[in-house]
C-alpha cells in the first residue's frame, strides 16, 4: 500500500465549499447583470502569462514582487496574473480588430503571493470592467456608477465610493517639493494609509521600522518638512465633493497644472450629480492612491461602512499608459475590479448572507420505496418546470432523517408523498423555514402536532402553482438572503 498523504492546503489557499460557493455564485450573477446592463461584454484569458507581460515597471515594485513563477515543460519564464487588467492591455494589442472604445467584463482567479489575512487569500476571485479607448471623464463617471449600482444589487448595506486622481498626487509631490521619480514609492506607501495608520506611512516615508511581525520595512527618504506637506495635503477632507475641491484650490493655489486636475474631478462630480449619486454615495477622497503603479488619472475605491476592517472591496482607475508596453502608443483606459472573496467574506460577519448548502428548492423524500416510479416522476416535474429539486437517495430511513438532510441542507420545502396521498390524490408541502420559525413559539408537543406548522396538502395537479406561490413568499431581500 503506498504512503498516506496527509489532505492539507498551502498557506493562503481555500476549498470553496457550497455554504460558501453557492452564495459566491449568486454574488456573481447579479455582478455581471450590472456590467451587462452598462454593455460590457465578456472575455477570458489564460491563469498564465508570459513573465515579462506580466513584470514590466509599469506594473509596479508591489506587484512584481508578488507574482507566483510557473515552472514550465518547455524552460519559458511564465507566471501567474495578479490582476485581470495587465492581461486585457495585452489582449488589446494582440488583437488590433476589436474596435474601439472595446467594453469588457472578466470572471476569473487571480493570484498574489502577499500575506494572507483577514479576508484576504492568496488566489482570490476579480469581476473586472474596463472601458479600453474612452478619453473622457465620461468613462470614468460610468465606471463609478456602475460600482454603486452593483454594491447597490448585491444589497451590501451602507457603502462609500471614493475618488481621486493620479494628476492630483503628482501636483502633490510638486506642492510638498518631492522628486516626480520618488512618486510610485510614494503613492505606493500612502496607498496603505487606511491599513496602518498615518504614523507608520510618516515613518516609511521617511526612515522606514520595523513591524509587528519583526520584518524590516524600508524608508523612502522623504524629508520631515515634505512629510508635513502631505500631512497637510491628508487634512483636506469633507462629506461633501465640492467642499473639498474648494479647499484643494486653496491649497494648491499657485501649483503648476493644479487648476486642471481638480477641474477633471470637478467634471466628474457634476455628471455624477447630474446622474443622482450624491455625496452620501460618493465622496471626493484625496488619500486614495492605488498601489499599482500604471493608474496615470482618476482612482477609485469603494469600502463598506459597516465593515471598514475589511479596506477597499471595489476599486480601480484610469490607466492610459499601461496598453503602450505592448504598442508603443498611448491608449486612455478606465476600468474597476471588485473583490469578490473579500466582499463575501465581509457580507457573511455581518450575517447578510444566507449560506445554504444546496441550490435545491425542493426535497422530494421517499417515504414508500414501491412509489419510487412517482418520486422520480415528481422530481422531474418539478425540475421541468424550473424548479430546482432533490430527490433523497440517501441510506434508507424514515422521514425524520430525510427532514434533517434537509434541514442541514438548507432545502427550505420538503414534499411528502406516500399511499395515503396517492389514493387521495394529493401531495403534503412542508414550508421547513416557517416550521423553524413555528417550534420557537409553539412550547407543547401536543399543540405542535396538531397544528403542523408549514404543512400544507395541495391538489396533486396544482404541485407545480403551489411550489412556486412558497417560493414566492419565501423570497427574502438580498441583504436577508442570498447577495
Amino acid at each position: 500500500m503506498s504512503r498516506k498523504v496527509k489532505p492539507r492546503l498551502a498557506r493562503g489557499l481555500r476549498d470553496l465549499l457550497p455554504d460558501e460557493l453557492i452564495p459566491r455564485q449568486r454574488m456573481i450573477d447579479t455582478i455581471r447583470r450590472v456590467y451587462e446592463l452598462y454593455g460590457f461584454s465578456p472575455i477570458s484569458t489564460p491563469a498564465i502569462e508570459y513573465r515579462d507581460v506580466l513584470f514590466g515597471s509599469e506594473a509596479g515594485e508591489e506587484a512584481a514582487g508578488s507574482i507566483f513563477h510557473v515552472h514550465g515543460p518547455d524552460d519559458e519564464e511564465l507566471g501567474l496574473r495578479f490582476d485581470l487588467t495587465v492581461p486585457l492591455a495585452r489582449v488589446v494589442a494582440q488583437y488590433r480588430d476589436l474596435g474601439r472604445p472595446f467594453r469588457r467584463y472578466q470572471v476569473a482567479d487571480v493570484w498574489r503571493a502577499d500575506k494572507p489575512g483577514r479576508g484576504r487569500f492568496r488566489e482570490f476571485m476579480q469581476v473586472d470592467m474596463d472601458s479600453v479607448g474612452a478619453v473622457s471623464e465620461v468613462a470614468d463617471t460610468e465606471i463609478m456608477a456602475a460600482m454603486c449600482d452593483t454594491l447597490d444589487g448585491l444589497d451590501v448595506g451602507e457603502y462609500r465610493v471614493r475618488y481621486s486622481s493620479r494628476g492630483i498626487l503628482n501636483s502633490l509631490l510638486r506642492f510638498a517639493g518631492i522628486d516626480e521619480e520618488r512618486g510610485p514609492d510614494v503613492f505606493r506607501v500612502l496607498d496603505k494609509l487606511e491599513k496602518i495608520g498615518f504614523d507608520k506611512v510618516r515613518k516609511e516615508l521617511t526612515t522606514g521600522y520595523v513591524d509587528e511581525s519583526g520584518d524590516p520595512i524600508s524608508g523612502v527618504g522623504v524629508g520631515d518638512d515634505q512629510v508635513d506637506r502631505i500631512a497637510r495635503f491628508l487634512e483636506v477632507r469633507s462629506d461633501e465633493r465640492q467642499s473639498v475641491l474648494d479647499q484643494l484650490s486653496d491649497l494648491f493655489a499657485g501649483v503648476e497644472g493644479a487648476d486642471e486636475e481638480i477641474d477633471a474631478l470637478a467634471r466628474i462630480h457634476r455628471h455624477l450629480a447630474a446622474l443622482g449619486y450624491g455625496d452620501d454615495k460618493v465622496v471626493v477622497d484625496l488619500s486614495i492612491a492605488r498601489g499599482l503603479a500604471y493608474y496615470t488619472g482618476p482612482v477609485f475605491e469603494a469600502g463598506l461602512v459597516e465593515a471598514p476592517q475589511y479596506g477597499s472591496v471595489f476599486s480601480g482607475g484610469r490607466y492610459d499608459g499601461l496598453v503602450e508596453r505592448f504598442l508603443g502608443e498611448k491608449v486612455p483606459a478606465t476600468g474597476a475590479s471588485i473583490g469578490v472573496d473579500r466582499l463575501l467574506a465581509a457580507l457573511v460577519d455581518l450575517g447578510r448572507v444566507d449560506e445554504r448548502r444546496s441550490t435545491a428548492q425542493v426535497l422530494v423524500t421517499v417515504m414508500d420505496k414501491s412509489l419510487m416510479d412517482d418520486y422520480l416522476e415528481l422530481a422531474f416535474e418539478l425540475r421541468r418546470a424550473g424548479v430546482p429539486t432533490d430527490l433523497y437517495v440517501g441510506k434508507p430511513g424514515g422521514v425524520g432523517r430525510q427532514l434533517k438532510y434537509a434541514d442541514r441542507s438548507g432545502v427550505p420545502i420538503a414534499l411528502l408523498f406516500g399511499g395515503n396521498e396517492k389514493e387521495a390524490g394529493v401531495v403534503t408541502l412542508k414550508d421547513l423555514d416557517l416550521g423553524r420559525l413555528k417550534s420557537q413559539e409553539i412550547e407543547e408537543r401536543s399543540e405542535w402536532i396538531e397544528e403542523r406548522p408549514g404543512q400544507v396538502e395541495v391538489p396533486r395537479g396544482e404541485l407545480v402553482a403551489q411550489v412556486r406561490e412558497m417560493i414566492r413568499r419565501q423570497e427574502r431581500p438580498a441583504g436577508d438572503g442570498a447577495p
